[in-house]
């Protein structure tokens, strides 16, 4: 019997480093995301299956899973990774900006969740949240990401609570600043305001970090390919930050030491 896992939010970035690394580890890998292109390049590389479908969405939810077991004959593994952002604070963040972010990010994770739930207790399975340092500590306007984060962390926890008992592994990595397409569009808006690189503004952005980068993708990837594997069997409900151990200074006392 082959394996099988679920990628959301495949297409780019984290999603499709863990793709590329759970089919490395032997995974048939189903990749799901809004945007047809990037699916289908990323499943065409790996020999897995390409599904366009938005997770915030109840019945393409649905359809993702059932075209992925339909195809793969079963899921070992789901990875919830589709997220979005929409700066700003709670007087400027639009109520539909806030109802994208909420909708993608955590709506998406506990629809896909829901429909892949029978077949992962079937197999004993494990999910793999991808949430954020935004949802351990705020960032300046980011109440929406900041917020639909901190549920994943929560949704994981309730997850293990729930159907750990009957087999049922989730985790959440909870990664810092990682370069990819999102962060990106973040750092740009940062280089145009300070008159500096792409590059300067991740350095800048890790500067307090302990190892003064940035996590790469492979770090991200390999820690989901572990947690999908039988050398975490022990870990259950746990939040998991990758982030060089930005979330351990306290930046304040830098400042005054």
């Amino acid at each position: 019997m082959s394996r099988v896992a679920l990628v959301t939010g495949g297409g780019t970035g984290i999603g499709a480093a863990i793709a590329r690394r759970l089919a490395n580890d032997g995974y048939r890998v189903a990749v799901t995301g809004r945007r047809r292109e990037p699916v289908e390049e990323v499943a065409g590389a790996l020999g897995g299956i390409a599904i366009a479908a938005d997770v915030g969405i109840p019945d393409q939810a649905q359809r993702a899973v059932d075209e992925t077991v339909a195809a793969a004959g079963g899921l070992d593994v789901l990875v919830c990774n589709a997220g979005v952002s929409r700066p700003g604070t709670v007087l400027d963040q639009t109520p539909e900006g806030w109802d994208e972010v909420i909708r993608t990010n955590l709506t998406g994770a506990f629809l896909i969740c829901r429909a892949a739930l029978p077949h992962l207790l079937e197999r004993r399975g494990r999910i793999i949240v991808i949430g954020s340092l935004a949802g351990l500590r705020a960032s300046p306007e980011s109440v929406a990401y900041c917020t639909s984060k901190a549920g994943l962390a929560m949704l994981t926890r309730c997850l293990a609570v729930d159907h750990g008992p009957q087999g049922l592994r989730v985790n959440c990595i909870a990664p810092g600043w990682v370069r990819t397409p999102m962060a990106d569009l973040t750092m740009e808006r940062v280089a145009r305001s300070r008159t500096m690189t792409v590059d300067d503004a991740y350095a800048e952005a890790a500067r307090h970090t302990p190892i003064r980068r940035p996590a790469t993708l492979e770090e991200v990837a390999d820690l989901a390919g572990w947690l999908a594997g039988p050398e975490a069997g022990g870990m259950n409900g746990a939040v998991i930050p990758v982030d060089g151990g930005a979330h351990v200074v306290d930046v304040a006392s830098l400042e005054v030491s």
